[in-house]
């Protein structure tokens, strides 16, 4: 499809003379339009569009449409319906008011061409800048980031499931692709398991019942595998898309005996969630635990300013798969907002993102402080008296030693791995250890000396030391209060706007929903902002009245 750019500064005539009599409060739709004009013109999205073909409809109405949409909670239909039908979004749009609109699937497609040509950012950075045009947004000043989890659009599968209708799913492919090949496979049976979805109550028997069933599945699939690799096997099946999740499903959930007899693994043997996915319809969707919470599907991070003389607007918004620790978005976000020029001064996050070498690099690398509390030692971790937590320890960088509070030096330390990041570990003498009369204020094992783990660099232990001292001040307190502020977006992207659970499939289309969903709040916020609604007079209360005249209010 090619693009034929058309302008829509003008709003009709007749559209505006009828928006403004049937809606004279103005809506959302309106305000934005009359304070910010054309959010997205057509020639935003030229380079999605090829330079021939059909002409496409304007990919600026689209965008503002899927913004509407979002902002509201509505369905393609729904969304397509409103256009045609709802003044206020004629208004916004500069559409005549006999304008047909156009069918639901378009937005689909419309959708797809932003993933499809990495643009999926583009309508909020687009947002973004209109906001900055206006004056409503500004670089420097302060953010608050934070994550809520996303349930994804498929079912949640226990590991059983999820092998049966792995192996089902590629018996829907197959018979779809290449009958002929399937039908000679197709054992007594297989009717039954796979010939409709597959859902797992109760297995009787127990845990030897479920292995049962589970290698059931397994010698299905691996009689299918091995068919599909044989040489007389058409080579285009074994590339199909269900085929290779079912191959990854068998890596991850069965393994080879010694005696060659394929067999189910247990919880213990299982890679990692980040490796395995929990549905063959969304190999994007993981299983995850936090704070006790467990989901499948992915973490959504949404970053907003908290500038008193401005709306709070959303700055950047992206989703990530749900085992992928917060922290580690960090650089992401700093990057991208360095490319839309508005990375804050001051960043306040929570306990997860922070760490002593991503305060540094987030002030050197852009020039941004990184504010958050950096967890310490907590339950059989700590020692029996905060007096001889970690901090209380003196370290001498020159001789590689620490210091306890009781006055013992320990070893030099030594480098230390732990999650493939560096340390150092410094342990003290064990006779030393054992004989001190502080020890049970000190460690809470029974016969082993007491080590302290360090940063890799005095400057990171000193950081690390410097915010610890910092997060008890009531000024630290006071300056990190502004954090909580955060939630009220996580509500309002959840509750009224449909974050938690994403309406679509794998992990950049769900990157889209969040993209479109924070275009969405500040659809709504800047609009809200922008009005100032009249107070209302209210009745003075008797009571009150006579309180004022005592003089005891």
């Amino acid at each position: 499809m090619s693009l034929k750019p058309r302008s829509y500064q003008q709003i009709p005539v007749e559209t505006q003379r009828t928006a403004r009599a049937a809606c004279p409060k103005e809506t959302v739709a309106m305000r934005i339009r009359d304070r910010l004009d054309v959010l997205f013109a057509d020639e935003d999205f030229a380079d999605l569009y090829s330079a021939d073909g059909r002409p496409a409809l304007s990919p600026g109405q689209l965008a503002l449409v899927s913004v509407l949409q979002f902002a509201e909670h509505l369905s393609d239909r729904a969304a397509a319906q409103a256009v045609r039908t709802r003044i206020d979004w004629k208004y916004a749009l500069g559409l005549q008011l006999d304008d047909p609109g156009f069918d639901h699937s378009v937005l689909c497609e419309f959708r797809a061409r932003l993933v499809e040509g990495g643009a999926t950012e583009r309508v909020l950075n687009l947002m973004l800048r209109h906001l900055t045009a206006a004056g409503l947004l500004k670089a420097g000043g302060r953010q608050r980031t934070d994550a809520t989890h996303v349930l994804a659009a498929v079912r949640r599968t226990s590991r059983l499931e999820l092998v049966g209708e792995s192996v089902r799913a590629a018996l829907e492919e197959l018979a779809r692709q290449d009958p002929d090949f399937l039908a000679p496979l197709i054992q007594p049976g297989w009717d039954k398991r796979y010939g409709h979805r597959v859902e797992i109550a109760k297995v009787p028997g127990g845990a030897a019942g479920v292995t049962a069933l589970a290698e059931t599945f397994g010698e299905d699939g691996r009689l299918l595998l091995t068919a599909l690799w044989q040489p007389s096997a058409p080579p285009g099946l074994r590339r199909l898309r269900q085929i290779e999740i079912l191959r990854q499903v068998f890596t991850h959930h069965f393994y080879w005996d010694a005696a060659g007899a394929l067999r189910w693994r247990d919880g213990h043997r299982l890679p990692p969630a980040s490796l395995r996915f929990d549905s063959p319809y969304d190999t994007d969707a993981h299983y995850c635990v936090k704070n006790g919470l467990e989901w499948s599907g992915y973490r959504a991070h949404l970053t907003e300013c908290c500038d008193a003389e401005r709306p709070e607007v959303v700055v950047h918004a992206t989703a990530a798969i749900a085992p992928v620790q917060d922290g580690t978005l960090l650089e992401e976000i700093h990057t991208d907002l360095a490319a839309v020029r508005l990375l804050p001064a001051e960043h306040l996050v929570d306990a997860a993102y922070p760490t002593p070498a991503r305060i540094v690099h987030a002030r050197k690398a852009h020039g941004v402080t990184l504010t958050g509390p950096i967890p310490t030692a907590s339950g059989r971790t700590a020692p029996p008296d905060p007096a001889f937590a970690k901090a209380a320890f003196s370290a001498d960088w020159d001789t590689r030693r620490l210091t306890c509070p009781a006055g013992h030096k320990s070893l030099p330390w030594k480098p230390l791995t732990l999650n493939q990041r560096p340390y150092l570990q410094a342990s003290f003498p064990t006779a030393t250890c054992r004989a001190c009369p502080q020890r049970s204020r000190c460690t809470r094992t029974v016969d082993q000396p007491r080590s302290v783990t360090l940063q890799p660099t005095r400057e990171l232990h000193e950081i690390q030391l410097g915010n610890w001292a910092d997060q008890h001040t009531q000024a630290w307190k006071d300056r990190y209060a502004a954090r909580a502020g955060v939630e009220a977006l996580n509500s309002q992207a959840v509750r009224a706007l449909g974050l938690r659970r994403t309406r679509y499939r794998g992990l950049p289309k769900t990157r889209l929903h969040t993209q479109l969903t924070a275009a969405a709040c500040n659809l709504v916020r800047v609009a809200d902002w922008i009005h100032t609604p009249t107070r209302t007079q209210r009745r003075t209360a008797r009571f009150h009245a006579l309180c004022l005249t005592l003089g005891l209010t």
